[in-house]
């Protein structure tokens, strides 16, 4: 069983867990239920190189990043950066995150909040809405075609974006139209290994009428340079930014060096 099978196989029981623990019901009194949210989907429509700064402490292939940050800093040093959207890790037993980082931030901030979380079940699509999120992640490996629209249908219906996130050519099998948001990930998440051609490789069989965003693995601007030529509108970054003792700060390096080096 390799690390993406244990998380899988740990998330379905905690799943079951949070059901009987917080029902539906209970999700549905949050206050940001009936709440509009910013749109992941049109914060990445814009002509430049979108950034989706990351929150994360912590992975399974690099250990601990960042176990003394503090969510709330982070995300109004990012959203201070210009940092389009903010991606927050929820999974707390492989990446150190709860629901509750996302909670606090959504309470303040006005940029959109991605939820990054092995999500596998429609419980995790109610929960993403009831702690403030506006777009969650479905990651293609992990899915079925008709989990993809069962997922989707739901989250559309809440009103969330979504971020459907692939590795290879044949996850694009279980993509369906109403997806407007692609990912394609640098890390393999069965290895965790990262190659940035990646990216590359998978440009030309990506939809033309989706937002692309560039997943992982960025170490300068022009990582980020080079794909944006190369035809990608947005970029998720964390891990360069996570282990600055200011993330904020060093997001804000980064996107200064990159609208100079565009110019």
């Amino acid at each position: 069983m390799d690390i993406l099978d244990k998380i899988i196989a740990f998330k379905k029981d905690e799943v079951k867990v949070k059901k009987r623990l917080y029902p539906i019901s209970k999700l549905e009194d949050s206050v940001f239920f009936n709440r509009e949210m910013p749109s992941f989907y049109e914060v990445l429509s814009k002509p430049e190189p979108s950034i989706v700064g990351e929150f994360k402490r912590k992975s399974p292939s690099k250990g601990v990043i960042n176990f003394t940050a503090d969510v709330d800093q982070v995300a109004r040093g990012y959203q201070e950066a210009g940092i389009a959207a903010i991606s927050i890790l929820t999974d707390k037993e492989f990446f150190g995150g709860e629901n509750h980082d996302l909670q606090k931030v959504a309470r303040f901030i006005k940029i959109p909040l991605l939820r990054k979380d092995f999500i596998v079940d429609e419980y995790q699509v109610i929960e993403s809405k009831s702690i403030g999120a506006g777009a969650i992640l479905l990651i293609a490996s992990i899915l079925s075609k008709m989990e993809v629209i069962k997922l989707s249908d739901l989250a559309l219906n809440l009103g969330m974006d979504i971020l459907f996130e692939i590795h290879e050519e044949k996850d694009l099998d279980k993509m369906i139209p109403e997806i407007k948001i692609i990912g394609i990930n640098n890390r393999n998440l069965k290895t965790f290994e990262v190659s940035m051609d990646n990216s590359m490789d998978l440009f030309h069989h990506l939809p033309l009428n989706c937002i692309k965003v560039a997943e992982s693995g960025f170490q300068t601007y022009n990582d980020v340079k080079q794909l944006f030529i190369r035809g990608y509108d947005a970029f998720l970054i964390g891990e360069i930014f996570m282990r600055s003792n200011d993330p904020g700060m060093s997001a804000a390096r980064f996107i200064k060096d990159l609208k100079s080096g565009m110019e």
